[in-house]
């Protein structure tokens, strides 16, 4: 007899329907073919204990199962419990009227108890898509999945709710979310707030008009400057989410397996890899590609403390993603793009010793050191980055204050007001909706220079030896510091701000 069960594999962050055509004939044999890896061939040894321990059998016939598109590499135990109920629908075992209506997927256990998978999230999307009545799913991963509408989503715990539910012996409900509804109540404010920090007013107004433009910042100072926790802060005078970046972001983490039970993502992403990590897992990849640490910051923060301590290759494959956006992964026989729109926020000692530009310090460092020092990151990667401020210590009056600092929802709603004028600004434009992704061409058409501002930029660009990146960065910034201000033109208070934030671009840097 055969039957036709669905399933579903993950490509960077779309999925693909799989129909796993099950054939049960006269013989002995169980064969496998449509290209699986080794943990879908492995499956039969689960299959075969899940169902003896729930009281049903592995035929001991010629089984032959087909997973289609044949050319289309399949991977993962997430397979297990579609051709578990192919099997036994092809045997007879349970009814086979109703499974091709569900898509159905599970990692099963020797009895009969499911293990969470990955993806659950764009699976369901494409279920919904391509007209699937439902979704069967381990329970851990039904709140991802029921945020899909117009889908009906169980989460079971076991085989046996599955082989009941089609043999009509069981009623299971389906999950249900109010998608828009949640999202609205679960907009927590982060935990790190801006009121904590003492001092550092400089560096706060660098990190404001960073929030403000989407711009990546470097912070530059001596150990226990606060670089840190500066930066951990950061996300919480970012914008609300909204609801397409919400589901956008959910996904890429559904994908890589991280959600742990949660259902909609609303809080923007933290990244914060250590320096010791591999260029694959920065930017995704691997035999079977999985996003990397850039794309799980996503519409948030990835923050790479320590900078000159990252190997230098591995700073070198972000360059692109920096730029485009996004990340393309390529393979003999498939590639996938994964998005990667994240703030980088970087810090670094000045020196080896760490105290180059601390006054108060005894630390010399001789210049050739220095030079080897910053030599670890190169010039293109610098030039990526917006804003270079340096921090200093706090002195002790400052520590000792014990009034409150200006609060991080303060600076948001100014954060946020600047954002809304930037998301007006570039209605109708694909792909850019603040002044940090802005292309050449729009450059050119919203940060126009009077003559004074003009004269003062030409002259930073002459003494500084800057690049034209670094010139575009600069107006950028400069065009952001507008927004805050409310000016509908750059003006040349504007530009001079912006010059002093290319720190590594000076004399005695960078040579």
């Amino acid at each position: 007899m055969l039957t036709k069960v669905f399933g579903s594999a993950v490509f960077g962050v779309e999925a693909t329907t799989i129909t796993i055509e099950v054939n049960i004939d006269k013989g002995i044999g169980y064969h496998l073919v449509g290209l699986p890896d080794n943990a879908i061939k492995e499956s039969s040894y689960r299959i075969a204990a899940a169902l003896k321990n729930n009281g049903y059998t592995l035929p001991g016939k010629k089984i032959t199962i087909n997973m289609a598109p044949a050319d289309l590499r399949k991977e993962g135990s997430a397979y297990d419990l579609t051709l578990a109920i192919g099997i036994l629908a092809a045997s007879g075992q349970i009814a086979a009227d109703d499974v091709a209506n569900y898509l159905i997927m599970g990692e099963l256990s020797l009895d009969g108890s499911l293990q969470p998978i990955k993806g659950a999230l764009p699976i369901a999307i494409k279920a919904e898509a391509e007209g699937f009545k439902g979704f069967f799913l381990p329970k851990q991963n039904v709140k991802e999945a029921a945020i899909v509408s117009g889908l009906e989503v169980y989460g079971v715990e076991n085989l046996k709710e599955v082989i009941d539910f089609f043999d009509g012996n069981a009623s299971l409900s389906p999950t249900r979310i109010d998608t828009a509804k949640e999202f609205t109540h679960s907009l927590e404010f982060p935990e790190h707030d801006f009121s904590d920090v003492k001092g550092q007013e400089s560096i706060k107004r660098c990190m404001e008009i960073a929030a403000a433009g989407g711009h990546n910042i470097i912070l530059i100072g001596p150990p226990g400057a606060g670089k840190t926790m500066l930066a951990k802060r950061l996300p919480s005078i970012l914008p609300p989410m909204t609801l397409p970046e919400s589901l956008e972001t959910t996904k890429i983490h559904s994908v890589a397996g991280k959600l742990k039970e949660v259902g909609l993502m609303t809080q923007r992403p933290f990244r914060s890899p250590h320096h010791t990590i591999s260029n694959v897992a920065l930017v995704g990849g691997g035999s079977y590609p999985q996003p990397g640490e850039i794309s799980m910051a996503h519409n948030g923060v990835l923050f790479l403390d320590e900078l000159p301590e990252f190997k230098r290759e591995v700073l070198e494959v972000m360059r692109q993603p920096l730029e485009d956006r996004e990340v393309t992964i390529s393979r003999a026989k498939f590639t996938v793009t994964y998005p990667s729109s994240f703030m980088l926020v970087a810090s670094m000692n000045p020196s080896p010793g760490g105290f180059f530009i601390d006054p108060d310090s005894s630390s010399t460092v001789s210049a050739n050191e220095m030079q080897r020092y910053l030599n670890k990151i190169s010039g293109p990667l610098l030039d990526r980055i917006d804003i270079h401020i340096e921090v200093t210590p706090v002195p002790f009056e400052k520590l000792s204050d014990n009034r409150k600092a200006e609060s991080s929802h303060s600076i948001r709603e100014r954060v946020t007001r600047a954002r809304l004028i930037q998301s007006e600004r570039f209605e109708g434009v694909n792909g850019v909706n603040y002044n940090a992704q802005m292309s050449t061409q729009l450059i050119r058409e919203h940060c126009v220079l009077d003559h004074t501002a003009l004269q003062l930029l030409k002259m930073a660009m002459e003494r500084l030896n800057l690049s034209a990146r670094a010139y575009d960065r600069i107006l950028k910034v400069s065009r952001t510091i507008a927004d805050l201000e409310g000016s509908k033109s750059v003006e040349a208070a504007h530009v001079a701000e912006a010059i002093q934030y290319r720190s590594l671009d000076r004399e005695g840097w960078l040579g």
